[in-house]
């Protein structure tokens, strides 16, 4: 047996205890779903076969999110139609890396959207075939899984529509639906796993979109500094006593009192990082109108003036919806790892935390559509690098990913 297939078989071998039958509780970001199929290399058909015959990869997943994003459960969007499956969040890890995807072969989803660029990418705009240039940021693909409408203007109704939209953009990856199928069944190893995972489809660019949309559902971030404090609130102004109390009475909410205080100690948020966040959630600077929830993003659409002093500025939703209200005004980003993903807004305009702070210091660039939200906040000096501090104390980790394991 070759050393490859070796590993993937001693893998199985440790994972192949549940029948096909049951599903299996996973934590999104925490539990290991997207770092790709054990070994080294390309993906050689023996390794993909085995992993196709344990049947625990094909078990249906029944996720949670992690602390911070775990409020959110009730907004968790898409896997009623879509299932969740260890084989199919690999199968699109595998199309997400992969620049075959792409009409030339040098543009995968990853491009524009790169684990070590916070899924984003360091450029002003994206960057496509013949090295074409869009008109807009690239938005972060994680925590999507809490969100239906995707790009800045929401043109897509669900995550598995926008996963393909970028084939068949010809400044994004130039290609066809039907040709990147068709490149994609000349490649045994896709074909093996579409088959498999999708026994009544086989490869379309409608099953394609289903495994691209799992493996972005399964791009959750980690804790933050911000949640270990928020779970710790609830145990700070306990005195010795209560706490003497609470280890004799009930020592499972104790273990947790101790797990909370270790964890704030090991994740410290900064003096200042703390005065932020209650600028954050105040009324001074009202973040929050907008950035609320689990994933600290509203999940609608608002004018904040950026690029709305040229001549034909970007109308965002307005073009997907037609609504004058909808002119200039763009989806809600998430603060959580925002640090990562710079530069900033739907045009990258804003190179750092700092003059996106900025920005809305002044109360954004008059307009006849500008959000109400926006107004003028007459921060300090020191309330805005409060602000940012705050923005970068709301870091948590990305799930391990392997980018380089595709097909042969």
């Amino acid at each position: 047996m070759k050393k490859t297939a070796l590993v993937a078989a001693v893998f199985i071998a440790a994972t192949s205890l549940l029948s096909a039958e049951d599903a299996v509780n996973v934590t999104l970001g925490i539990d290991d779903l997207t770092s790709g199929i054990p070994g080294h290399g390309p993906l050689k058909n023996d390794e993909l076969k085995a992993w196709l015959d344990n049947e625990s990869n094909h078990q249906t997943l029944n996720v949670d999110l992690p602390l911070g994003m775990s409020l959110g459960r009730s907004q968790i969007k898409g896997l009623k139609e879509n299932p969740l499956t260890r084989a199919k969040i690999e199968l699109g890890r595998q199309l997400y890396f992969d620049p075959r995807l792409s009409s030339d072969t040098t543009i995968s989803c990853a491009t524009c959207h790169h684990p070590q660029e916070g899924y984003s990418r360091h450029t002003r705009f994206g960057v496509g075939v013949e090295a074409l240039e869009g008109g807009r940021n690239s938005p972060v693909s994680y925590n999507r899984i809490l969100s239906n409408e995707q790009f800045w203007d929401g043109r897509a109704a669900s995550l598995e529509e926008q996963a393909i939209g970028p084939i068949a953009n010809p400044i994004e990856m130039g290609n066809t639906h039907e040709k990147c199928v068709a490149d994609l069944l000349k490649i045994p190893g896709y074909k093996m796993q579409f088959d498999r995972i999708f026994p009544d489809e086989g490869l379309t660019i409608d099953t394609a979109a289903k495994a691209i949309a799992s493996f972005e559902r399964a791009i959750v971030t980690g804790p933050t500094p911000y949640d270990y404090r928020e779970s710790f609130r609830r145990f700070a102004n306990l005195e010795a006593e209560d706490l003497e109390d609470m280890k004799e009475d009930d020592p499972e909410l104790y273990a947790e009192y101790e797990e909370a205080k270790k964890a704030v100690a090991e994740n410290p948020m900064s003096v200042s990082a703390i005065r932020g966040q209650e600028l954050f959630f105040g009324k001074k600077a009202g973040c929050s109108n907008c950035h609320v929830g689990a994933n600290l993003a509203d999940e609608l659409y608002h004018n904040l003036g950026i690029g709305m002093e040229k001549d034909e500025p970007d109308l965002g939703r307005y073009e997907v919806t037609k609504m004058e209200k909808d002119k200039g005004a763009f989806k809600t980003p998430t603060i959580r790892n925002v640090a990562l993903s710079a530069p900033y807004m739907h045009d990258g305009s804003l190179a750092t935390l700092e003059q996106t702070v900025e920005h809305y210091n002044k109360g954004g660039t008059p307009n006849k559509w500008l959000s109400d939200k926006i107004t003028p906040l007459k921060l300090t000096p020191q309330e805005k690098l409060d602000l940012v501090e705050f923005m970068r104390a709301c870091t948590g980790s990305f799930p391990k990913v392997s980018p380089g394991r595709l097909p042969e």
